[in-house]
C-alpha cells in the first residue's frame, strides 16, 4: 500500500469516527436539550393553573369548573400554526387537578382518570411535600415515542398545599424536532467530513507528490540514467531530494575515476608496450629503412594515445552532465550536407548518398554534440566500407520523431560483437588497415543520444553492409 493512500486511509478512519461519535454526542444532546426546553414552559404553565385555582379554593375544597370551562373553549379554538416542519391544528395539552390526597378531581382528557389515585406518581408525590415534582410516562411501555412528559405546582391555600394542578405534554411533537435537527446535523456533518476528507486528500498529494518524483529520480539513477535532480521546494522532502542528488553525486564522481582510471590503463597498455618495444629496438643498430618503419610506428602510436585521450575528454565530459547546455534550432539536413562535404577529400572509391526528406526538418538540440554524432556514424561507415562500395545517409521525420540513419556496404557485424559495439573501447578491426580506432565513437553516439532523450541502435543489412539508426524526439 502506498503512502499516499495509506495517509488517506487513515484519514478517512480519523474523520468518520470522530464525525460519527460528534454526531452521535450532538444527537444525545439534543434529546437533553430539547426535553428541557419543552420542560421549562411546562413549568410556568402548571405555575399559572395552580395560581389561578389558588383562587377557587372554598374551606379547603377546589372549584375545578373554571379550569374546565377553559380548557373547554381551548379545545375548541381553531389552530393553524407552522412551527418549522410541525404543522399545529389543535390543543394538544393535558391538565389535571388533585386533591391533598392525590385523587384527581379532574382531567382535561375527557375526564378519564377522575377520581383515580395519583398520590404514587413523582409529579404529584414530591408537589404535595413541597418539593419539584415531574414525571415521564410512556402510554405505550414498547414505544418511546409514546412518552409525555408532565410538570406539577401545588395549589395552595394560604401557606397550606390543598391540591396539585399537573401539566402534560406528548413529546411526540418533540421526537419530531428532535429527528428534523438530528438529520440537519447528519447532513452537516457529512458535508463537513467531505470537506475535511478533500483537504486531506489535496494535503497527502501535497505530501507524497514530492516523494513520488523523488521515487521515480531514484530509479532513473538505479536504472543508469542522468536525470536532472526534481524541484522539490524549500522544504524537508526537498532538502532530502538535495541529499539524494550529492549522495548520487559524490558516488558516482569517485566510482567514475575508478572506472576510467581503470579502463584508460587498461587500453594505454597496448600502444604503450608497443612504443617500448620500438624505443628498445631503436637503441640497436640497424637499417636506415627498419629505423624508419620503427619511428612511424612510434609516432602511430603515440597519436593512437592522443586520440584516445581526447575522446576520453569529450566522452567524460558529456557522461558528467545532467541535461543540454546549448540548446538552439537548426536544419539536421544543413548538418549533414557539411559533414559529407568534409568527408570528401579523404573519399577516394567510396560514394556517400544523402537521401533528403520531402520537407524542410527543424530540431531543437545542442547542435555541436548532434553533429559530431552524426559525423561518428558516417566515418565508421566509411571506414568499414571497402574501395567501390557505397554509404547512404538518411534523414526522415515521422510522428515526432527525428531519425539519421547511415547504411554502409561493409562486412557487417559479426554475431558475437553486436552486444559490445556501444561498449566504451570496444572496437573492430578496419577493413583495408586492420587497424582498430579507440573504441570511444559509438560510446559517444549514444551518450549524445541519451543526452537527447533519444536512442541509437544498430543492426546488419541482408546481404551485407550494416545500418545504424540515431532517433531524438522532436
Amino acid at each position: 500500500m502506498s503512502v499516499r493512500t495509506r495517509i488517506i486511509v487513515a484519514f478517512l478512519l480519523l474523520v468518520g469516527a470522530g464525525f460519527y461519535f460528534f454526531i452521535d454526542w450532538v444527537s444525545d444532546d439534543l434529546k437533553a436539550r430539547y426535553r428541557e426546553a419543552t420542560e421549562e414552559p411546562l413549568v410556568d404553565i402548571a405555575v399559572l393553573a395552580a395560581s389561578f385555582l389558588s383562587r377557587e379554593v372554598e374551606e379547603g375544597r377546589i372549584r375545578v369548573e373554571p379550569l374546565r370551562a377553559a380548557v373547554k373553549r381551548a379545545e375548541d379554538e381553531p389552530i393553524a400554526a407552522e412551527i418549522y416542519d410541525l404543522l399545529k391544528t389543535g390543543f394538544e395539552m393535558r391538565i389535571y387537578v388533585t386533591d391533598r390526597e392525590g385523587i384527581v378531581i379532574y382531567d382535561s382528557d375527557g375526564g378519564r382518570d377522575e377520581g383515580e389515585d395519583y398520590s404514587r406518581w413523582n409529579d404529584v408525590y414530591l408537589t404535595l411535600r413541597g418539593e419539584y415534582g415531574a414525571r415521564s410516562t410512556r402510554r405505550d411501555p414498547a414505544d418511546p415515542a409514546s412518552s409525555v412528559f408532565y410538570v406539577a405546582a401545588p395549589i395552595r391555600d394560604g401557606d397550606e398545599i390543598v391540591g396539585v394542578a399537573a401539566v402534560g405534554k406528548s413529546l411526540a411533537n418533540v421526537n419530531l424536532f428532535i429527528a428534523t435537527a438530528r438529520r440537519n446535523v447528519i447532513a452537516a456533518g457529512i458535508a463537513s467530513a467531505l470537506a475535511v476528507v478533500a483537504v486531506g486528500v489535496a494535503v497527502s498529494f501535497f505530501i507524497t507528490r514530492p516523494l513520488g518524483r523523488l521515487t521515480r529520480y531514484a530509479r532513473k539513477v538505479r536504472d543508469g540514467g542522468r536525470p536532472p535532480p526534481p524541484r522539490l521546494g524549500k522544504n524537508e522532502i526537498g532538502e532530502l531530494g538535495r541529499a539524494i542528488a550529492e549522495m548520487r553525486e559524490a558516488l558516482e564522481g569517485k566510482k567514475y575515476v575508478e572506472r576510467w582510471v581503470q579502463a584508460l590503463a587498461h587500453e594505454i597498455k597496448s600502444p604503450l608496450a608497443s612504443i617500448r618495444g620500438a624505443a628498445e629496438l631503436l637503441e640497436e643498430d640497424m637499417p636506415p629503412a627498419r629505423r624508419r618503419r620503427f619511428i612511424a610506428n612510434i609516432r602511430t602510436e603515440e597519436d593512437r594515445i592522443r586520440r584516445m585521450i581526447e575522446r576520453l575528454l569529450e566522452l567524460a565530459s558529456l557522461e558528467n552532465r545532467t541535461g543540454l547546455e546549448k540548446v538552439e534550432k537548426f536544419d539536421p539536413a544543413r548538418e549533414i550536407e557539411e559533414i559529407i562535404e568534409s568527408f570528401q577529400p579523404r573519399l577516394v572509391s567510396v560514394r556517400i548518398d544523402f537521401d533528403r526528406p520531402d520537407r524542410p526538418v527543424s530540431f531543437e538540440g545542442e547542435r555541436f554534440l548532434v553533429r559530431q554524432a552524426i559525423a561518428n556514424l558516417i566515418e565508421n561507415a566509411v571506414d568499414f566500407t571497402p574501395e567501390g562500395g557505397r554509404v547512404r545517409v538518411a534523414l526522415r521525420s515521422k510522428e515526432g520523431v527525428i531519425s539519421v540513419t547511415v547504411e554502409d556496404t561493409g562486412p557487417g557485424i559479426p554475431e558475437y560483437a553486436r552486444e559490445k559495439v556501444f561498449a566504451r573501447f570496444y572496437s573492430l578491426p578496419r577493413p583495408a588497415t586492420g587497424v582498430k580506432s579507440s573504441g570511444l565513437g559509438l560510446n559517444f553516439v549514444r551518450e549524445v543520444a541519451a543526452l537527447h532523450r533519444g536512442a541509437v541502435s544498430l543492426e546488419n543489412l541482408p546481404g551485407r553492409g550494416a545500418r545504424v539508426v540515431l532517433t531524438f524526439p522532436v
